[in-house]
């Protein structure tokens, strides 16, 4: 897939949420990083200089806006009007991991939907197009007016479990919710599968509750998919739910590793075999190794910012 574009408009830069992925896609595309340096004051404000001419490029910036959160979105807009001011022909985001995505409707009176704000401030920031992986709310697109280019992890994730051999007869894919029954349903048509589906109750924020079961998961390997893992809470719970019906092994697998507060010790505690997640956010050296498997999505993006660089259809990517 790569190819040479040193010597064109193609520019590519990185913040820091997520360097490494930055690189592996930068090198995917056949450029280096385009140079750019992020420093703060002593009063926690934050710099960007720009150190090459991008006049009249077609930029694409690599930001998660994962933990911390409001610094690595504060990096991005101050980015964008860099760039803005800086005459790029367009500036196209692509972020791997949609930060406060989960604030995406008004669950309770005086609630905001926080997911409808980060569109608002990258389109006045100037974006132009953003690219982004597994939104935890499908309709976020619609609180977009600029062009959005939604990709999917479940053809990397399930390439993964194809390479394990598993006969269709012995797994079951799991969705830990009603709400991710789609995604769910998606792997389980490429491993040629059966679904069972986790009734789960959510009390409050963080704190997850199975009721039940609904599907046969007795003798069988089964796979959890979802989008998110956080503290790992429902993951763990309905591991142990599967093994307690009767499931002989359990593996979990997500795109999103946000893994905050207990998630490593539940995981480590849990029956999970294997946690199955992408570099979509950048794992600290402690969290990596032991049960998680980390795959790439280098790939699947650089594919994405070629197509759009050459004005080529990027939807065969939405599956």
């Amino acid at each position: 897939m790569s190819r040479e574009y040193a010597d064109s408009k193609l520019k590519i830069f990185s913040l820091n949420s997520n360097e490494e992925l930055a690189k592996d896609i930068a090198q995917a595309v056949g450029l280096k990083l385009g140079k750019c340096s992020v420093s703060s004051f002593s009063d926690g404000e934050i710099q960007i200089n720009i150190e090459e001419s991008i006049r009249g490029c077609d930029v694409f910036v690599v930001q998660s806006t994962s933990q911390p959160v409001n610094e690595n979105l504060m990096e991005l807009l101050i980015m964008v009007d860099a760039l803005k001011r800086a005459s790029a022909k367009t500036i196209n985001i692509v972020m791997p991991y949609y930060g406060y995505a989960r604030q995406d409707r008004k669950a309770r009176a005086r609630e905001p939907i926080t997911a409808k704000l980060i569109a608002n401030l990258l389109e006045t920031a100037g974006a132009t197009r953003v690219i982004t992986l597994d939104l935890h709310a499908p309709q976020i697109q619609g609180f977009f007016d600029i062009l959005i280019d939604h990709l999917r992890g479940v053809p990397i994730i399930a390439d993964y479990f194809l390479g394990k051999n598993f006969s269709p007869d012995e797994i079951v894919i799991v969705s830990p919710d009603h709400g991710g029954v789609t995604r769910a349903r998606k792997l389980a048509e490429r491993l040629k599968a059966p679904i069972a589906i986790i009734d789960k109750r959510r009390p409050k924020p963080n704190v997850a509750e199975v009721m039940n079961i609904v599907g046969n998961v007795d003798g069988k390997i089964a796979i959890l998919i979802d989008d998110i893992i956080d503290t790992a809470g429902t993951i763990t719970i309905a591991a142990n739910a599967l093994i307690e019906s009767g499931a002989k092994d359990v593996y979990a697998s997500c795109t999103h590793p946000v893994l905050s507060g207990p998630a490593m010790e539940r995981i480590n505690n849990s029956p999970i075999r294997e946690l199955i997640v992408t570099n979509s956010i950048a794992l600290s050296e402690e969290k990596k190794g032991g049960k998680i498997v980390q795959l790439s999505v280098a790939s699947l993006l650089a594919e994405a910012i070629i197509r759009v660089f050459e004005e080529e259809s990027v939807s065969t990517l939405f599956d």
